[in-house]
């Protein structure tokens, strides 16, 4: 049995950039955000935060920093992922070396390698690295998922700790916790199925949403904790449309945007993504005044 990276609620963190790179000062003002909301862990440089076109020295930058910055109260999870197993692998060791308590890798997009191939990518970076590697399914980006045959092999290595379950498969979620039980965790990687998949034994949330709203984002995984499930069920109802709204556009334009309506700058998008269209911006506009966010 393997003990969890975390349990609760986890920010997929955005990185807010200025005219020369990273903004550290914005970057300490959101990880504070995330400390007094009650957040348990962070993900630093994964796909919120447009790891794919931070430089090397960027990426570094901002993972010292964020590692640095972050008193002990939260756990700090580095996005390692790739296509190149090698710089997967480096990255790794890299986040040990600075003092992340886990790493988040993604399946290899574009090369599409077969099911051996992924076995192959995830055990050869868990092989060499120290720090606990959580996977991260999620073939609406990847264009591969990895199956549950994969899941269970990968369940059996030592620092395979578990898995962020952003497939929408609802299903497939209950067969990876019914097959693997407490050998590979799992956490939702949607914030519109952290109730259901907690009801089946999710331990947390990897978390978009609260970027926007850290303390609801934690009260609901901590109502899921306790079962009380009728009182988690309210709390998302009223942020479901925000949630769909969040993921109207590719992740993380909307809640960029969001999070300048509500006075939190974190700066520009870099290419190629580009500003959440004006339809969408009204639309994202009108719904966090209806849920009293914005005036």
């Amino acid at each position: 049995m393997k003990t969890p990276v975390f349990t609760g609620s986890c920010t997929a963190m955005v990185t807010p950039f200025g005219a020369d790179g990273p903004d550290l000062k914005r970057m300490d003002a959101l990880l504070k955000k995330q400390e007094r909301g009650g957040t348990r862990a962070v993900v630093i440089a994964g796909t919120t935060g447009e790891n794919a076109t931070l430089t090397p020295k960027e990426y570094a930058l901002v993972a010292e920093y964020s590692v640095s910055r972050i008193s002990g109260g939260m756990t700090v999870i580095l996005g390692v992922g790739g296509n190149n197993t090698a710089e997967c692998l480096r990255r790794a060791r890299f986040a040990k070396a600075i003092g992340a308590d886990a790493v988040l890798m993604t399946a290899p997009y574009y090369n599409k390698t077969t099911q051996a191939g992924l076995i192959r990518h995830f055990e050869t970076v868990a092989d060499g690295a120290e720090a606990p590697l959580i996977l991260y399914n999620v073939p609406g980006r990847t264009a591969i998922g990895i199956a549950e045959d994969s899941f269970a092999r990968l369940a059996e290595h030592p620092n395979i700790n578990g898995v962020k379950e952003a497939s929408g498969d609802v299903s497939l979620a209950g067969r990876i916790l019914a097959r693997c039980g407490d050998n590979l965790h799992l956490w939702s990687g949607n914030d519109d199925l952290t109730v259901p998949l907690m009801a089946m034994g999710a331990k947390g949330v990897v978390s978009v949403l609260s970027n926007l709203l850290p303390a609801e984002t934690a009260r609901l995984c901590r109502l899921c904790e306790t079962g009380d499930f009728a009182a988690a069920r309210a709390l998302y109802a009223g942020y479901a449309e925000l949630c769909r709204l969040l993921f109207v556009e590719t992740n993380p334009i909307p809640v960029k945007a969001a999070m300048k309506m509500l006075g939190t700058d974190s700066g520009a998008l870099r290419l190629p993504l580009v500003p959440l269209s004006e339809k969408n911006r009204e639309k994202m506009e009108l719904c966090l005044k209806k849920i009293g966010l914005l005036a």
